[in-house]
Parts: structure tokens; sequence; C-alpha cells
């Protein structure tokens, strides 16, 4: 063992995975699984011990919709939410649909509060039947994650159709062109991200009232 894995030996950490796949089986869901095998591999090798959080959009659907319209999130929905923006890092994949993401991926994040995603590092991959539609990750995805102050890995990851061994129906082994390598790639880089966060250490109650109430009532005391 390295001296960063014994530095790190008894670290745990937490990881979130949102996929946006629709059908079952998905390649989107594929996609995501490689990157959360990796990146757990690469956390492995330095002693790190993970909690993995996978989140189903398509089982969510019907909940995002209804927090679009209300404002609130049912159990399900809250539940997915609070796992992702305490998670220490996210892998966010979603299917590529006219040349961006799809709609379900987008709704869900738009129902998420502002700032909730700061600082969180993100892994983003996507799937679609063609490579002409890759650079989508560069021009749609990253920039939505600036935007919400997270802190996205350099690489990002596509897979087209004829990236997986037997097609885009979910069942491919992901060994055809140089997917495998750029799987491993960004892994590494989001493993590091993940390997020096604490979010999931240091919770915050967002009603929690850290100034005495004697202060904020302009130095009254009760007597």
């Amino acid at each position: 063992m390295t001296g960063d894995a014994q530095a790190a030996a008894g670290t745990r950490r937490t990881i979130a995975v949102v996929s946006a796949g629709l059908s079952q089986p998905s390649s989107t869901r594929l996609l995501a699984d490689r990157l959360r095998d990796a990146t757990l591999a690469q956390l492995e090798r330095r002693g790190i011990e993970v909690d993995v959080t996978v989140i189903e959009l398509r089982d969510l659907a019907q909940d995002i919709t209804n927090n679009l319209l209300t404002g609130f999130p049912g159990p399900a929905l809250g539940a997915a939410i609070d796992a992702m923006t305490g998670a220490d890092g996210l892998i966010a994949v979603t299917p590529i649909f006219t040349s961006s993401y799809s709609g379900l991926f987008k709704s869900f994040f738009d129902v998420v509060e502002p700032g909730a995603l700061t600082d969180l590092p993100v892994a983003i991959a996507a799937t679609g039947g063609s490579a002409r539609h890759s650079l989508a990750l560069e021009y749609a995805v990253r920039p939505m994650f600036a935007y919400l102050h997270s802190v996205v890995v350099p690489t990002a990851v596509f897979a087209a159709s004829e990236d997986w061994g037997s097609g885009a129906s979910g069942t491919g082994d992901a060994q055809v062109g140089a997917l495998p390598q750029r799987i491993d790639r960004e892994a590494g880089e989001f493993a590091a991200l993940v390997a020096a966060s604490e979010r999931s250490s240091r919770l915050d109650d967002p009603f929690a009232i850290e100034t005495p109430f004697a202060q904020l009532l302009g130095g009254f005391e009760a007597r």
C-alpha cells in the first residue's frame, strides 16, 4: 500500500450516480455503471471505502413534474436530491436528444435548490446514436454544471452506438475503440476530487441558526 493509500485508509466517501436513460436495459445506465465501477476501483486503490446511491430518473419522472408544478418534492424525489447534494461526488449521465441533454435530465436539476451543488465534483457522460453528438457534452452539459458552480472533471465520456460491442441495447461490453480508456481517464480525474472532498462529513442544516438569539435580538438578554 502506498503512502497516500495508507493515509486514506479508513476514509469513507459517498457518490451519487444519476442516470437519465429511458429504456430498460439502457445504454445510459450501462455507461453510468462503467464509470461507477472504474471510480470505485480507483478509490479502493487509495484505501477509500465508498457508499454509492444510484438515481434512475425514469423512476422519478412523475415526481419531478409534480415538483415543477408545486414547488415541493415528493418523498422519493426528496431522498434522491438529498443523496446527491450531500455526496462527495456525482456521476451524471444523459442520453443526447436533439443535440442536447434530455428534458428529464434538465428538469431534475431544475428542481434542485440554487447553490446545493456548489463545489461538488462531477463526472459527466452521455450516450447517443452517433458520435456527431459528442460535443453536446461541452456546449450543453458542462456549461449547465458550471452555472451550478460544480467542479466538472476535464475529461467527458460520450458513448455512441458503435462503442458498445453489440450496439446500443445496453447489453454490450464497451470494448470497441477507446471507450474503456476514456472511462478510466475520467474515473481517475473524478476519484482524485472525490478523495479530497469532505462534503459528506460536513452536512449543514439549512435551517440551523448559528448566531445566538441574544445577538439576533440586538443584545437583549432574557432575565
